[in-house]
C-alpha cells in the first residue's frame, strides 16, 4: 500500500528537461538543521581581491554557523592577527567580521595586506579565501608644458592621454571646457589605451580645449589633463602664413595631405599576441590612419565568430568575445581597408584559465559505521594542482585519521566514527588563480525530522505536473515513503515519480488526484510522518477568440475574448496591441468581454491579443486588425474555407480504398491542402486519427487501410486564415480480417516460488489485432532437457504461470499472437529461469588471519553450484565483538555485515577495534535468499595505540612548580604500559624553549613537576603507550607564579633620585651638541666658488631640462622649495605672473575645480597647490600582495 523512495534511485525520464533542471536546484548536499551539532560552514565572505575606500572604515566580512557557535581568529600576512592589541580593530559580536576604525585616526595603507578567517568549534574549522585588501588610489597627473599642433589637413593625429595609474583603473574619456563629450566617428575614436585617433584631419578638428579625464569611481572623482591645442590649416592657409609661422611652431608630422591608403596606427607590426583568461571579455583593437577614412573589417583565420558573443565597438575598430573559452583560441585578422588599398594585422589570441570547478566538494553527513567520499575536481589552463587540508592545516602534516584514505581528488571514508568529523578544504592553484572550497564530514546518529511545513497546500492547474515537497534530515539518510489519504491508498510507479531530496512529483495531475498525502521517513532509529495537501484547478481557456478582422477607415470593430475559469480563481483580462499597450483614447473601450475601436484609423492596424491571468496560469489569443480605404462596393470577405462535402468512397480493396469529396468556398483566400482523418469505430469510436494531407488542387486521395478496422473519414480544408470546420463523416468501411502481423513484445519468464515459471508479455491492441478472436500461444521446455514444447493458448491477460518446476532450472520460452484468421509470423525465443530457493549448504573451511590490530582477512572454500538453486549474489560475512557479561546485559550484541559480490572466496574485515576478541561466520547469498551460516570462528585482534588521555589538568601552580592531573584514555586498545610528558617554555614572543621529556607509570593519575622558572608559561604535551607504541597527545598550557618582590624592585630603581639626575644630564649634553652643530652648518652656506657661479651665469642652461623632460620654470625646486640665492627670480624679490605658484596653468587643470561625470563641481581645488609626492602611487605604499589572489598557498 506504499511506494518506497531509496535516496540513490531516480525515476526521471528525457522527456521531462524543464522540470529536471528544476529540480536539480532543490537536490543538492544535505543541509543539516542548525539546532544539531556540526562543523564551521562559512556564510558569507569579503571578496579575494578587495579595494577599499581609504575615506571609510574597514570592515571584512567572515560569517559562518555552526553548533556549537563557531569562535573566530584572523591570520595577516600569514601569521596570527592580535586584533586585541589594535584599539582600531574590533570583530563584531557573534561575528568574524572585522571592523577597522581609520575614520577617527589611522591611515588606510597600515591595513593593507591578505587576511584570512578561520572559524572553529569542537567539531573542525572552516576557513575563508586570502582576502587581500587594497586601498583605492586616484592620483593626479603630473605636471607637463603641451606644445600646440598644427598640422596640414588631412593628416592622421594622435593625441596621447597617459592617464595616472590608479587602482583601480581610471575609465577614460575626452572632453571640452565646457565639459561636453568630444564627437566621435569612424574617423575620431578613442583607443583602448585612452589615446585619441584621427584617420585623418579636417579644419573643423582646429579647437584648444582637447582635454582627457580620468574618472575613478571608487573615490569619486576626475582627474584631468592639461588642455592640447589642435590648428588645422589648408594647403592655401600654408602658403599664405608660412613665412610667420614657421619660425614659432612645429609641425606635426611631414606626410601630405594627398589620399593615401591604410596604415595601421595600433597595434604596430604585421602581427602581434593577445592573452586572456577564461570567463572574461576578450578586447581586439585595430586603429588606422589614411585618406579617405579607412574601414576595418574583422576575420578569425582558422574559424568563424562566434555568433551571440561576438561584439563591435568603436565603429568596429574594437571586436570583443564575451564569456571567451579555450575554443577561441587562435589567429583574429583585422583589415583597413579604403579606396587605395589595404593593410592587415594579425592578433594570435592564447586564452588560458584560472582554476574552475567540475566537481566540487560537497558536505558529508554520515553515521556512524558508513562509508563516504569527498570528491574535488578543477580544470584550468594550465591543469590545476590538487591540495587537501583539514581544519585548516595541510592534510600531510594532520592528525591522522585510520578512517581516511587520501586518493588523488578524493578523499575515501570507511567505517566512520564521531572522530573523524571535521572541515576539509580543497584548494586547486594555477598561476591565475585559485579555488578553496570547504567541505564538512559530520558523524551523526540523528532519527528522521521532516524540514517541509506540516499541512501545506499546494493548489495545481489540471493537466499540469505537481510537485509535493518532502525535504528530510536523518543520519544514517533515511529512506521515504509516500501515502496518499487516511487509508493508505497505494501509489503506483507508473504514475508517480519519486525524486532523491523526496519530491513526489505527479506528471500529469488530474481532477483525481486531490487529496491528502502522507511522507514517512524511516531509518533505524526512527520514523516521521508529515502530511500535506494538493489542490487541482480547472485550467483558465478561452472559449471565444478574437478573429482576423479588416475593416474600412473610420468604422468600428469590436474583438470578442470570452474566458472560463476555475470558479475558485480570479481572472484578470488585458488586452495589447503589437505587444505593448493600448493607445490611451477614448476610441478605444473595453467591457468584460470586448474590445471596440471607433473611427478606426490606419495607424490602428496591428495585431490585438487578449491575456487572461489568474494567481496559477496565464491563456492568450490574438487577432490581426487590417485596416483598408473605404471603398464603393462591399468589401470581400477573407475567412477559412467552408467544410468539404459530398465524400464518396471508391475503388474498395482489402487494404485500401479511394475517397472523394468536393471543396467548399475558399471565402477569396485559396485552399493551400486538404486534411483527411479516420475514426476506428470498432475499437475507438469517437477519437479521429491523421490519415493523410493532399494538396489543394486534389479532390481525390488513395489511402492505405489495415486489416479489420471500421473506418470512417473527414475532410478538412486549410488557406492561409486558417483551416476549416471538418466535413460530414463518409460511410464506414470495414476492412476484411488476417493474421496478426507481429507478436507481442517485453516476453520475460521468472518464478516467483521455487516451483514455479511466471511468463509475462505486453499484449496487442485492438488495432494490432488484425481480426477477431485474438489469442496467445504460450509456449515453454526447459532449456538444458530433450523435452518437447508444452503449450497453452489463452486470452485477455498478460501473464501465464505454470506451476511444478524444479526449482532454478533455465527455461526457452515463446509467445505468439493468433486471431480466429491464423497465425502471427514464428516468434523469437527467450531465455527464463524458474523460482529460485534458499541456499542448502553453508561455505566450509573459514579461516580468518589477523592483518593489523583494526584489519582482518578471512577465506572460506566456494559452495557447490547446485546447491546455490539460485543466482549466486555473493557471500555474507556476520562478525561481531565478544562482550562482558555486564555489557550483555545492557544492550544486545551488534553483528556487523559485510557482503561479498559475485564468487569471491575471501574478503578483508575493516574498522576493527584493537584488543578484542571477535565472532564470525560466513553464508552465501542468492536472489531468494541467505543460506545457512558456517561454523562460527573467533579471533583476537593484537594490541594497537591507545587514544589521547581524557583530559588533562594543571592545577596549583606555584613559583616553580605546576601539578598535572589526567584521566586515561576512553580507548587503551591494549593494556597501558606508561604516560610521556614532554613541555618545554614559552617566551613573550612566544619562542618555544628546549623539550623536556619525561615517563610517567601507567598507575599514575597526578604529578608534580618542580624547579620550574617563575612567571614562565609551559606547553605540555601528554599522551599514552601501549606495548604497540604510543597514542595521540592532548596539549595544555599553564603559566608559574610571579614572584612580587622581584617585580617590586625592579620598579623602585625608576624612582631614585640619582636615577632621574643621571637622565637629565643626558639630556643636557645632547641639546648642546646639537645648538653647536646648527651653528657650524650655517656658516658654511657661503663659499667661494659659490660666488662665482652666482656672478657667472652658465650661458648653456637651456629652458628643458634633458634629465626629466620637465620645463624650467615648472620645476619642482620652484613649487616646492624657498626661493635660494642665485635662482632666476629678479633683484627686486618680486615673482613674475607667468611664474606664481597660484596659476591654475601651472597645475594643469585648465579650469576652476574638479567635477562630477555629469559636468557639476565636486569642489576639490583649493587655491594653493599643496606639495606633492614625485610619484603618484609609489614610495609610500605598502609592498602590493595581488600575487596572494592568485594562489592560496
Amino acid at each position: 500500500m506504499q511506494l518506497k523512495i531509496m535516496p540513490k534511485k531516480k525515476y526521471l525520464s528525457a522527456g521531462r528537461v524543464p522540470l529536471v533542471l528544476f529540480l536539480c536546484q532543490m537536490i543538492s548536499a544535505l543541509e543539516v538543521p542548525l539546532d544539531l551539532v556540526q562543523p564551521p560552514t562559512i556564510t558569507q565572505q569579503s571578496p579575494k581581491d578587495y579595494i577599499i575606500d581609504p575615506r571609510e572604515n574597514i570592515v571584512i566580512q567572515c560569517e559562518a554557523k555552526g553548533k556549537p557557535p563557531p569562535s573566530f581568529s584572523w591570520t595577516r600576512n600569514g601569521t596570527h592577527f592580535d586584533i586585541d592589541k589594535d584599539p582600531l580593530v574590533t570583530m563584531r559580536p557573534g561575528s568574524g567580521t572585522l571592523v577597522i576604525n581609520i575614520m577617527s585616526e589611522g591611515k588606510a595603507e597600515t591595513y593593507e595586506g591578505v587576511y584570512q578567517c578561520t572559524a572553529r568549534n569542537e567539531r573542525g574549522a572552516a576557513i575563508s579565501n586570502n582576502i587581500v585588501i587594497r586601498p583605492s588610489r586616484s592620483p593626479l597627473w603630473t605636471k607637463e608644458k603641451l606644445e600646440p599642433i598644427t598640422l596640414r589637413n588631412g593628416q592622421s593625429l594622435v593625441l596621447p592621454c597617459r592617464p595616472p595609474i590608479g587602482l583601480p583603473p581610471a575609465i577614460i574619456f575626452w572632453m571640452d571646457n565646457s565639459f561636453q563629450r568630444l564627437p566621435q566617428s569612424e574617423r575620431v575614436s578613442q583607443g583602448l589605451n585612452g589615446d585619441l585617433y584621427f584617420s585623418n584631419v579636417l579644419p573643423e578638428d582646429t579647437r584648444e580645449d582637447y582635454i582627457c579625464y580620468a574618472r575613478f569611481n571608487h573615490t569619486q572623482t576626475i582627474q584631468q589633463k592639461q588642455p592640447i591645442s589642435v590648428k588645422v590649416i589648408s594647403v592655401d592657409e600654408l602658403n599664405d602664413t608660412i613665412a610667420a609661422n614657421l619660425s614659432d611652431t612645429e609641425f606635426y608630422g611631414a606626410k601630405s595631405s594627398k589620399e593615401r591608403p591604410p596604415t595601421l596606427l595600433t597595434p604596430e607590426g604585421n602581427a602581434s599576441h593577445k592573452e586572456e583568461l577564461r570567463g572574461n571579455v576578450l578586447s581586439l583593437e585595430c586603429i588606422a590612419e589614411g585618406l579617405p577614412t579607412p574601414i576595418i573589417y574583422w576575420i578569425k583565420e582558422d574559424g568563424t565568430l562566434p555568433i551571440n558573443r561576438t561584439l563591435y565597438r568603436n565603429f568596429k575598430k574594437t571586436l570583443q568575445i564575451t564569456h571567451v573559452s579555450e575554443a577561441d583560441s587562435g589567429n583574429y585578422q583585422c583589415i583597413a581597408k579604403n579606396a587605395l588599398g589595404a593593410v592587415h594585422h594579425t592578433i594570435s589570441v592564447t586564452v588560458k584559465a584560472a582554476p574552475y570547478w567540475i566537481t566540487a566538494p560537497q558536505n558529508l553527513v554520515l553515521s556512524p559505521g558508513e562509508d563516504g567520499t569527498l570528491i574535488c575536481r578543477a580544470n584550468g589552463n594550465p591543469k590545476p594542482t590538487i591540495g587537501w587540508l583539514t581544519n585548516g592545516v595541510p592534510i600531510e602534516i594532520a592528525p591522522d585519521d585510520p578512517s581516511r584514505k587520501i586518493d588523488g581528488d578524493t578523499i575515501i571514508f570507511t567505517h566512520v566514527q564521531e572522530r573523524s568529523s571535521a572541515v576539509y578544504q580543497c584548494n586547486a592553484s594555477n598561476e591565475y588563480g585559485y579555488l578553496l572550497a570547504n567541505a564538512f564530514v559530520n558523524v551523526l546518529a540523528e532519527p528522521p525530522r521532516i524540514l517541509t511545513s506540516a499541512n501545506t497546500l499546494y493548489q495545481v492547474i489540471a493537466n499540469r505536473p505537481a510537485l509535493l515537497d518532502c525535504a528530510f534530515f536523518g543520519s544514517p539518510l533515511p529512506t521515504i515513503e509516500w501515502f496518499k489519504g487516511a487509508k493508505g491508498r497505494a501509489l503506483h510507479e507508473d504514475i508517480y515519480v519519486l525524486h532523491e531530496n523526496g519530491t513526489l512529483e505527479i506528471p500529469v495531475a488530474q481532477k483525481d488526484s486531490t487529496g491528502t498525502y502522507t511522507c514517512v521517513a524511516r531509518n533505524k532509529l526512527g520514523v516521521a510522518k508529515n502530511e500535506v495537501h494538493l489542490e487541482i484547478k480547472d485550467p483558465t481557456r478561452i472559449i471565444k477568440q478574437p478573429e482576423y478582422a479588416v475593416v474600412q477607415r473610420g468604422s468600428k470593430v469590436s474583438f470578442e475574448c470570452k474566458v472560463k475559469h476555475d470558479h475558485t480563481l480570479i481572472p484578470t483580462v488585458m488586452w495589447l496591441k503589437d505587444n505593448g499597450e493600448l493607445p490611451s483614447e477614448k476610441r478605444f473601450t473595453v467591457d468584460k468581454d470586448h474590445l471596440v475601436i471607433t473611427d478606426v484609423s490606419d495607424d490602428d492596424g496591428g495585431t490585438y491579443t487578449c491575456m487572461a491571468n489568474t494567481s496559477l496560469d496565464d491563456v492568450s489569443a490574438s487577432a490581426v486588425l487590417r485596416v483598408v480605404a473605404p471603398t464603393p462596393t462591399p468589401a470581400p470577405i477573407y475567412d477559412v474555407p467552408n467544410p468539404p462535402f459530398d465524400l464518396e468512397l471508391t475503388n474498395q480493396l482489402d487494404k485500401s480504398v479511394q475517397l472523394t469529396w468536393t471543396p467548399g468556398d475558399d471565402n477569396n483566400s485559396p485552399i493551400t491542402k486538404f486534411i483527411i482523418e479516420y475514426e476506428d469505430g470498432m475499437h475507438e469510436a469517437g477519437l479521429w486519427h491523421h490519415q493523410a494531407e493532399v494538396s489543394g488542387t486534389q479532390t481525390t486521395a488513395q489511402l492505405k487501410l489495415s486489416p479489420y478496422v471500421n473506418y470512417s473519414f473527414r475532410v478538412m480544408a486549410e488557406n492561409n486564415i486558417g483551416r476549416s470546420s471538418p466535413s460530414e463523416a463518409s460511410e464506414q468501411y470495414l476492412t476484411k480480417a488476417a493474421e496478426p502481423d507481429q507478436n507481442p513484445t517485453a516476453v520475460e519468464g521468472l518464478g516467483t516460488e521455487p516451483d514455479n515459471l511466471v511468463i509475462t508479455w505486453k499484449p496487442l491492441n485492438g488495432f494490432e489485432s488484425n481480426g477477431p478472436g485474438l489469442q496467445y500461444k504460450v509456449s515453454w521446455r526447459q532449456k538444458d532437457g530433450d523435452d518437447e514444447w508444452t503449450s497453452v493458448v489463452v486470452a485477455n491477460v498478460s501473464k501465464y504461470i505454470v506451476s511444478g518446476t524444479p526449482t532454478f532450472v533455465p527455461y526457452l520460452i515463446k509467445v505468439q499472437a493468433l486471431n480466429d484468421v491464423g497465425f502471427a509470423p514464428e516468434p523469437a525465443t527467450v531465455m527464463g529461469h524458474s523460482g529460485e530457493d534458499l541456499p542448502m549448504v553453508a561455505p566450509g573451511n573459514v579461516r580468518v588471519s589477523v592483518v593489523n590490530s583494526t584489519l582482518a582477512e578471512v577465506h572460506w572454500d566456494p559452495v557447490p553450484l547446485k546447491s546455490i538453486r539460485g543466482h549466486l549474489q555473493g557471500y555474507r560475512v556476520y562478525y561481531w565483538k565478544a562482550q562482558s557479561s555486564s555489557k550483555r546485559d545492557r544492550r544486545h550484541i551488534e553483528k556487523k555485515i559485510l557482503t561479498f559480490q559475485g564468487s569471491k572466496t575471501h574478503g578483508m574485515l575493516p574498522g576493527l577495534e584493537p584488543y578484542s576478541h571477535y565472532t564470525l561466520n560466513v553464508r552465501v547469498v542468492n536472489g531468494k535468499g541467505e543460506g545457512p551460516a558456517s561454523s562460527d570462528r573467533g579471533f583476537h585482534t593484537p594490541e594497537g595505540v591507545p587514544s589521547a588521555p581524557s583530559s588533562l589538568k594543571i592545577v596549583n601552580p606555584t613559583l616553580d612548580s605546576l601539578t598535572l592531573e589526567w584521566d586515561p584514555p576512553s580507548h587503551p586498545n591494549g593494556i597501558l604500559t606508561e604516560y610521556t610528558l614532554k613541555y618545554q617554555p614559552i617566551n613573550s614572543t612566544h619562542e618555544l624553549g628546549p623539550l623536556v621529556d619525561i615517563k610517567i607509570p601507567a598507575n599514575k593519575t597526578r604529578w608534580t613537576l618542580k624547579n620550574l622558572n617563575f612567571s614562565t608559561r609551559y606547553k605540555f604535551y601528554f599522551s599514552a603507550q601501549t606495548s604497540a607504541g604510543s597514542g595521540s597527545q592532548i596539549t595544555e598550557e599553564a603559566i608559574t607564579t610571579v614572584d612580587e618582590a622581584m617585580a617590586s624592585r625592579q620598579v623602585d630603581i625608576a624612582t631614585q633620585g640619582w636615577f632621574i639626575g643621571l637622565m637629565c644630564a643626558v639630556a643636557l649634553l645632547i641639546l648642546i651638541l646639537l645648538i653647536v652643530c646648527f651653528i657650524r652648518r650655517n656658516k658654511g652656506g657661503k663659499y667661494p666658488v659659490k660666488e662665482k657661479e652666482d656672478a657667472h651665469a652658465d650661458p648653456e642652461i637651456q629652458p628643458m631640462k634633458e634629465d626629466d623632460g620637465t620645463f624650467g620654470e615648472y620645476s619642482d625646486a620652484e613649487d616646492h622649495k624657498p626661493l635660494k640665492k642665485g635662482s632666476r627670480t629678479p633683484s627686486d624679490r618680486t615673482v613674475k605672473k607667468e611664474d606664481s605658484d597660484d596659476s591654475l596653468v601651472d597645475y594643469g587643470e585648465g579650469v576652476n575645480g574638479q567635477f562630477n561625470e555629469d559636468g557639476s563641481f565636486i569642489g576639490q581645488y583649493s587655491g594653493k597647490k599643496e606639495k606633492e609626492p614625485a610619484e603618484g602611487n609609489e614610495s609610500s605604499e605598502a609592498p602590493s600582495p595581488v600575487n596572494a589572489m592568485n594562489s592560496f598557498v
